[in-house]
This record gives structure tokens, C-alpha cells and sequence, in this order.
């Protein structure tokens, strides 16, 4: 066996790891370029929610510049503060603006997603261990058996046994 530090790549699991380290590598760097997108639609998201509560704070403080003083003056902010924020947050989430880009930032999610599924799924195949879709195939057919087996002693709990009694 040599003495490099290559060398150890050459056996064992870290031998698999090498191999897929490229594709690894290359997810990383295509993720990447969605994280960016990802993090540019997050922060639009974050600022038209900032936005709306801003601007739906002034027309409260607006409307009732001198704070409360007693119960009745408090239930007259708060209708107030509610029926603004409720009008403000509904026009801010129908807004074509708003579904444009939250529907994107979901798209960008869901990107990102399936980069970090696959680099897992490759490091899962470096180890030798089974993937999501192999455990998910390997519940979906437990889950099928528990309601076979439940089903099987059901039907037996009904089953009354024959008894030979000669009368």
C-alpha cells in the first residue's frame, strides 16, 4: 500500500465516495445558483409582509393617535387595528404581485430540494445505505402488511370454531 494520501481513496467505502464526490460537486454548484434565487424571492416575500404591516400601522395610528385610556377606547383600537390589518394582509395576498412571487419562491424551494435529495442519495450510495425512495418503497410495503395482518385478525376474532357435540 502506498504512503499518499490518495491512496486511501482507493479502498473501502471512501473508494465509492471518490467516485461520486463529481456528482456531489456538481449538485453543489447547481444548488447554489437556486439558493440565490431562493434567498432573492425569500427576502421580497419577508418585505412585502414588512411592507404591508408598516403601512397598515400608520393608517391605525392614524386613525387612533392617543393611546387607549380605558376599556371601551381599548375594544375601539383593537376593532380598528383588525379591520385595517385584515383589509391591508387580504388586498397584500391577492395581490397578483405577491402570488407571482410566492408561487416562485416555492418553485426555488422545491429546487433546492431536490439538490440536497440528491447529494444525500449519493452519499447514501457511497455508505451503502438505502436511499429515501428504497425506505419509503420498504413503509409504504409495511404499512400494506400492518393493514393485512389487521384485517386477518379481525376476520379471526370473528370466526367461531365448529364443535363436534353429539347430541
Amino acid at each position: 500500500m502506498s504512503s499518499k494520501p490518495q491512496a486511501l481513496t482507493s479502498v473501502g467505502p471512501m473508494r465509492n465516495f471518490a467516485a461520486n464526490a463529481k456528482k456531489i460537486a456538481t449538485e453543489l454548484i447547481d444548488s447554489n445558483d437556486d439558493l440565490v434565487e431562493f434567498n432573492k424571492r425569500l427576502t421580497g416575500y419577508y418585505q412585502q409582509l414588512a411592507d404591508t404591516w408598516a403601512n397598515a400601522q400608520k393608517k391605525v395610528n392614524a386613525k387612533m393617535p392617543e393611546i387607549p385610556n380605558d376599556q371601551e377606547q381599548f375594544d375601539a383600537y383593537k376593532r380598528i387595528w383588525i379591520d385595517i390589518f385584515d383589509n391591508d394582509f387580504t388586498e397584500l395576498f391577492d395581490s397578483h404581485k405577491f402570488g407571482e412571487n410566492y408561487g416562485k419562491l416555492v418553485s426555488s424551494e422545491l429546487e433546492l430540494s431536490k439538490h440536497w435529495e440528491q447529494m444525500t442519495n449519493v452519499m447514501l450510495q457511497s455508505a451503502n445505505l438505502p436511499s429515501k425512495k428504497e425506505i419509503d418503497e420498504v413503509y409504504k410495503e409495511l404499512h400494506t402488511l400492518k393493514k393485512r395482518v389487521s384485517k386477518l385478525e379481525s376476520q379471526n376474532k370473528n370466526f367461531k370454531p365448529r364443535t363436534n357435540k353429539d347430541d
